[in-house]
């Protein structure tokens, strides 16, 4: 894999121009919410509408999101039109990252160097069905369909295509000599400690229009990205990495298009028990 120059220094105007660029990607942002009573993301796995429904859903051509929207609710009849505020265990989503404009993506590519594992990098793609990650237990765990993430707790992302885990490792980057990061793992989703990061953000559960940061429980790393551009065969595609600093812009994510399970059950439940 061969290595790019860097990304030029982004004048104040190129700034402003792909800040407003984020924020018209957030509103018109389009969502499917599931209800965990009626549907589960393993019968959508299991009916082969997972893997092509969400590029369809999120690619702006009105026709194919029309239709897309038909057959799933013909499948459930049951699909809701209101949105729910969290992200919850069993979300399916596309993170962005807010200074650089691309979405953490992975795809059957390796690196050609350190780790030699499959490359994880940042997109400018929108309709790019490799940018969709479920959101999970930590290794070893398992989480309830449809409870809200808790800021503080430890997830794993689990990448839909290739059914890899976000991962990283005492291992250097390609491009910057910083943290590789990977996607890990058996064709089950499971991997190892590695796949394990620590969900910081602002409120007592993670909001979808919180921006957030991942910190890598293993290494103490942040997750973000370079701005540094790959060659073929992922031209374009630019470096993801773990940064040692909090306080870098580079390591600030925002959820963008995807399918979330509505947390009826625990919301009702987190309301009684408040009550009390």
């Amino acid at each position: 894999m061969r290595q790019l120059k860097g990304k030029t220094k982004e004048t104040n105007k190129q700034k402003k121009e792909r800040k407003k660029e984020f924020m018209e990607n957030k509103q018109r942002m389009f969502t499917v919410v599931l209800p965990t009573q009626f549907l589960t993301l393993d019968r959508l796995v299991e009916t082969e509408l997972l893997p092509s429904l969400p590029s369809a859903l999120i690619a702006m051509d009105y026709t194919v999101l029309f239709s897309s929207l038909v057959i799933l609710l013909l499948y459930t009849n049951c699909i809701q039109a209101k949105g729910t505020n969290y992200v919850t265990c069993g979300s399916v989503l596309k993170l962005m990252n807010v200074d650089y404009n691309v979405r953490l993506h992975s795809h059957e590519v390796k690196y050609g160097s350190g780790s030699g594992q499959q490359s994880v990098t940042g997109t400018n793609v929108k309709e790019d069905g490799n940018s969709y990650w479920i959101v999970k237990a930590e290794s070893g765990k398992q989480c309830i369909r449809g409870k809200p993430i808790r800021c503080g707790d430890t997830i794993r992302l689990e990448h839909i295509a290739t059914k890899k885990n976000l991962h990283s490792h005492l291992v250097s980057s390609p491009l910057t000599g910083k943290q590789e990061v990977s996607a890990y793992g058996d064709h089950k989703g499971e991997g190892d400690s590695g796949d394990n990061w620590m969900l910081i953000c602002q409120n007592d559960f993670w909001e979808r229009d919180d921006t957030i940061m991942l910190k890598h429980i293993d290494t103490d790393k942040y997750l973000a990205v370079t701005g540094r551009t790959y060659s073929s065969p992922i031209s374009g595609q630019v470096e993801v990495v773990g940064e040692y600093s909090p306080s870098s812009p580079h390591t600030q994510w925002s959820v963008m298009e995807g399918l979330f399970i509505h947390p009826n059950d625990f919301r009702a439940q987190h309301n009684q028990h408040t009550e009390l």
